[in-house]
């Protein structure tokens, strides 16, 4: 009976290999902030926070290296622009979902990052509890 043996190892670990999961990688320069996204999202069943960054550099080495399902992503950086994230890391990562949380929720903004890859917009100052229900509802997709 080795045979069942092994059919039955083989069994328990398929569910590890089938269990879905949300990584996702902040970026943004407030530290405070960041602790907020990173509890708030933390406490999501399945989402992981796989990275943090407050600079464009730290973002794009970040953002290639783990490969996450979804970003949140600030325009203003320290050092730079969330746009310079976008337009560099995009297109290398085509399946990630970039999510764009900032104070500058103007149109031209909007508009020049939905053509750069962001996939959502929203305003820092009222709507990052969207980003809690839209990072749940992704998850729950995947699942």
């Amino acid at each position: 009976m080795p045979g069942g043996a092994i059919a039955l190892h083989t069994g328990a670990m398929q569910p590890d290999a089938s269990e879905a999961e949300m990584n996702v990688f902040i970026v943004e320069d407030s530290a405070s902030i960041r602790e907020r996204l990173a509890a708030m999202l933390g406490d999501i069943k399945g989402v992981t926070v796989v990275g943090q960054a407050d600079t464009p550099a730290e973002a794009i080495e970040g953002i290639l290296r783990t490969r996450p399902d979804s970003v949140v992503l600030d325009i203003q950086l320290t050092g730079g622009s969330g746009l310079d994230v976008l337009r560099k890391a995009h297109p290398q990562v085509p399946a990630t979902v970039f999510i764009v949380l900032t104070n500058h929720a103007n149109p031209q903004y909007r508009r020049v990052c939905m053509e750069a890859g962001a996939a959502y917009f929203f305003d820092k100052s009222n709507e990052i509890t969207k980003v809690r229900e839209l990072i749940s509802g992704l998850g729950a997709t995947r699942h």
